[in-house]
Formats: C-alpha cells, structure tokens, sequence
C-alpha cells in the first residue's frame, strides 16, 4: 500500500527552516516555500539524462520545483501539502500517445465494439443484439472488425448479414479504418449496385459475379458514408469527454490527434475556453481544413494550461496493410495482381509540404507501405530544398514497411517516423504472408531507425488498437503479443531498450510536438503531468509489464485518475 498524509501544524516550521537548504539542492528546488504536492520513496524514471533517477517529486502551482532524494524533498513539505509515500512504486512521466483520433475513440465508446471477434458470425451476433435498441430504419454502427483474426481471412460477403438484419442500414468499420463493411440496405440507401465504378484511390471490394460484396475500401468508403447521418455536436462532446476520461484511466496525460476537421477543432476550442481538457492534445488538422487554419498560422496554448495546439497538418497517401490498400513497390505476396492504393500523389502532397514550412506549420503524412513512405520522403527532400527550414520536425505517420535505401533517409532529411509499436504484435502473425520475406525485413524496423540516429515518437492509433501504452510498451521491448508469443520475438533485433521505450511513449512525443521543454520528463520547470504504476515496467520480467496498473495520473499537478481506495497511493 502506498500513503498519502497531510503534515502536522507543529511540522510547519521545522520544515520551513529546513527548506532554506533547498535553494542550493542539486534536485533543483526553486525555493524554500512548501510544495502542493510532494512524492516520496519512489522508483523514479524521470527519462531526462541528466538525472535519470530519483526518488521523490515535488509539485508546486502545476509545475514540477522538485526531482531528487526523500530526504530533500521533505524540505517542502508544509501544514497543506499532499505528501504520497510511495513505497517503492515506480513513477514515469505521463504517457503521451503520437497518433490517435480521440473524437473517433469517443464515437467508438458509443456504438458496437467489436474489437476482438473471432468470426464473421460473432459480428454478426453483436449487430443483432442492438437491434432492439435501434429504431427501425436508423444506422446501426460499429468497428473493430479483423478478417485476419477469423478461421475465413476472406473479406466477408453481406448476405448473411443483411439476412440477419434487414431493417436497419448497417455500417461497420474495419479495425485499422481504412475499410467498411455494410449489409444491402446500407448499399440501397447509397445507390450503390453492381455498376458502381471503383472511385481513385478506393476499392469496392467484389464477388466473382461482379457484385459488391459489402466491403469498401479507403476512398471508397465515402460511398456509402456520404448517406450516414452526421454524429450531433452534442453527441460528439460527450464522446470526447468519455475519451479524455478513458486516457487518463490509462495513464496518457498528452496525445496527438490526427486529422482533425473544424467543426470538431471549433468544438475543442469551446472546451478550452471551458476548461474541460484533462489531455494536452496536439492536433493536426484536415488537409481539406487546411485554407482556413493556414490563413490563421499555427497556434499552441489555445485557452491557456498548454492543453490544445493546432499547428500541423495530417495527410494520408495509402491505405493499410490488413486490407491490402498500403502502397507497395512491388505487388502483395498473397495477391500478386495488388500493388496497394496510392490514395494521394505526390503533385498534391507537394503544395501542401511547401505552404506547410512558408507558413510554419508540421506536416504529418500517413505512408505504410514501402512504395508510399519513398514518396513521401521524396516530396519532403524537394519541399525542404526549395524552402530550406531548420527544425521542421516534418513527420511521417506509421513509417510501417521502408526498403532498406530509405531508412537512412530520415535522419538525413531530419524527419521524424511517428510509429505504434503495438502495430507490429498486431499484424505480425500475417505480415510475412503479405510481404515475403524480404520485404518484411524493413518492416517496423525500430532498431534499423534508432541506429540511424532518429527518435520514434509513439503510440497507438486509438481506437484502431488499443489506447493503453503498456501495450505498445511491452511491444516495444518485447516484439510479442500479449500471450509472449513467439517466444523469442519476431524479428527480435529490431527491439527497442526499455529506456528507449519509455522515451518513445513520453520525451519523444514531446519532442514531436514541439513540447519538449514543457513535458516529456519529469523536470524542474516543466509541468507536472506524472503516473504513478503499480509495478516497475523498467525492471520486471517482460511478462510482468502486462499486469501492472496506473495507481494515478497526475496532469498539470491535477489528479485526474486515482484507484480506488485500498488500490491508490496512501495520504498519511
């Protein structure tokens, strides 16, 4: 158990006299006066190097004035100051998540999850049991669906679904988003039939005959989705703050929200104005935002407390590996006649790059595929050479497959690969099938990057996976699934270290969204977002990671998560 106390009155002064030391402290106080908060006892990882390692934390006005030993801290320690005895749990941090979309993790809280089915027939089980709540007529939603996770791999045909509800149009989203699937009375709302052409950059997916099955792919999507009604304001406000609420149970105290339009910027801004974020959020907005905003110039410390940002640009130029739409040099291993969907060229990309580095702004760029990361990297080397820019920061979103000539690339054009390391122990029991062995030697290829002298922001691309870190966490330093399997690793020479895993999910997303010197470690001067976890991720046995526990999270000297009693830090 771990305590929390409050000091006696009679404690007052001796602290006080004592904290006239702290002005010399090597853990840095910035003076005497007793903190609001002060944690004690600790196994602190504080990922800054030049003080690795402590033992407690002092908090004052939601900044961090204190890292060093117990002993100093008590210093600080006043008649009103929170003091945690953390007995020898382990405090990181706050986790910061390089690429979700926290709207969509909103709207996934509200509809059907079905994020782990195991068959088409499950899915198909969950869609009905929402029926009834359902008004004849009205979208049923959903996501989360794997064909690769099935005994089928096959992309599912609608009829058994569209038998088992007829009434309703049904819409439910793959797991990676990059493709729907939808029953015959969503596509008869849609007008879609057996004529419908393929849009550029999208696929609707077709039987032997001709018909569409009920899967579309990226640009095709927008087929049907352009006849779903639109989530309320207030719909969406509620999910956000459900999602927020979810984070913080997961130890994130920032993330980076990528592509985000303006009526949901608009909508963040009000809740800045309010005071209702608990999660520093990074956004990158819409390319088709990208007028407005650009005419506006990049903004950070939106409302005030560092919590909302709009000063990148997120752009998307293939699909995904599961759904075979991540653009490839050469054609897929198990589908010889697909080389993936380029679903932005690089003339588009090009204007954007440019007017992003005259303007000031980060531009983001989704590549997965080998064919899509060397475009990407060949559009940013000819912005950067007509708008040369210092610390562009520039970013490529996933970086998931790269040819062993393009991996160097990035650190010599300073550009950072934002990767989700629980993508790998996601996709690996199917990858080399799509990719051959060759190829899949430059996929997720962590270590190859690191070696190259890059940091690797991450994350998880919630709700497309999970939004807990340790996941990515336990990827990272693992390369295995949940279960330890493979028992060795796949492609175990591209893990990352435990330190460099922690950095990944902290100092490293700070650094990718220009907050560096305000989180990302835990800092004299920067401000107090922290976790406290129930077991020392940096020195367990790998299976162990899995089990530990955020105990709290602290943002801006806030807690915004605490267990419940008899779980959480003790206050003596």
């Amino acid at each position: 158990m771990i305590s929390h106390r409050r000091r006696p009155q009679g404690f007052v002064a001796l602290s006080l006299v004592a904290g006239m030391l702290a002005f010399a402290s090597p853990g840095g106080a910035q003076n005497a006066s007793p903190a609001d908060m002060v944690f004690i006892n600790g196994a602190v990882y504080t990922a800054d190097a030049a003080q690795p390692r402590a033992q407690a934390v002092a908090i004052r006005g939601g900044e961090i004035v204190f890292v060093g030993s117990s002993r100093e801290a008590r210093t600080l320690i006043g008649a009103d100051t929170r003091v945690v005895d953390l007995e020898g749990k382990t405090m990181i941090p706050g986790m910061i998540d390089s690429h979700g979309h926290l709207a969509g993790l909103g709207s996934a809280l509200r509809i059907i999850d079905l994020v782990g089915t195991r068959s088409y027939e499950e899915v198909i089980e969950r869609v009905v049991a929402r029926v009834a709540e359902v008004p004849a007529g009205q979208w049923i939603r959903g996501r989360g669906w794997d064909q690769n996770e099935w005994g089928d791999t096959r992309f599912p045909h609608h009829a058994a679904l569209s038998a088992a509800v007829p009434d309703h149009p049904v819409i439910l989203g793959r797991v990676d988003g990059h493709a729907i699937f939808v029953n015959a009375k969503a596509m008869e709302l849609a007008g879609i039939d057996a004529s419908t052409a393929d849009p550029s950059g999208g696929r609707v997916v077709r039987a032997e005959d001709g018909d569409a099955l009920g899967v579309f792919v990226d640009r095709a999507m927008g087929l049907v989705r352009r006849v779903v009604p639109r989530e309320s304001r207030e719909e969406a406000h509620q999910g956000i703050l459900m999602a927020q609420q979810e984070l913080n149970r997961l130890g994130l105290t920032g993330m980076h929200d990528a592509g985000v339009g303006r009526g949901t910027i608009d909508l963040y801004e009000d809740m800045a104005a309010g005071g209702e974020w608990t999660v520093r959020n990074y956004v990158m907005i819409s390319a088709n935002a990208l007028d407005h905003y650009v005419d506006i110039g990049p903004r950070d410390n939106i409302g005030g407390d560092h919590f909302l940002s709009v000063r990148a640009i997120k752009m998307s130029v293939d699909g995904a590996l599961g759904s075979r739409g991540a653009a490839l040099l050469e054609p897929y291993t198990d589908e010889p006649g697909n080389s993936g969907l380029v679903t932005v060229s690089a003339e588009q990309v090009l204007p954007v790059a440019l007017k992003a580095l005259r303007t000031g702004f980060q531009l983001n760029v989704h590549a997965i595929g080998d064919a899509a990361n060397r475009m990407v990297l060949d559009v940013f080397e000819e912005a950067m050479e007509t708008v040369p820019t210092a610390d562009h920061r520039f970013r490529i979103e996933h970086a998931q497959i790269l040819h062993r000539h393009d991996i160097p690339r990035f650190a010599e054009l300073g550009v950072i690969p934002s990767m989700q390391a629980i993508h790998q122990s996601s996709d690996m029991a199917w990858a080399e099938n799509r990719l051959g062995w060759t190829r899949i030697q430059g996929a997720y290829a962590w270590r190859s990057l690191l070696d190259t002298g890059v940091i690797i922001p991450g994350g998880s691309d919630f709700p497309v996976e999970s939004a807990d870190p340790l996941l990515s966490f336990h990827a990272a330093v693992t390369r295995q699934d949940a279960s330890g399997w493979p028992a060795s690793g796949w492609l175990p020479e591209q893990r990352m270290t435990r330190d460099e895993a922690l950095k990944h999910m902290t100092l490293w997303g700070a650094k990718a969204a220009f907050m560096e010197d305000l989180v990302g470690s835990i800092t004299v001067g920067k401000l107090a977002d922290l976790v406290v976890l129930s077991r020392n991720i940096m020195t367990v046995p790998a299976r162990e990671i899995l089990d530990t526990e955020v105990l709290m999270t602290i943002v801006g000297g806030r807690v915004v998560h605490e267990q419940g009693e008899g779980e959480k830090p003790r206050t003596d």
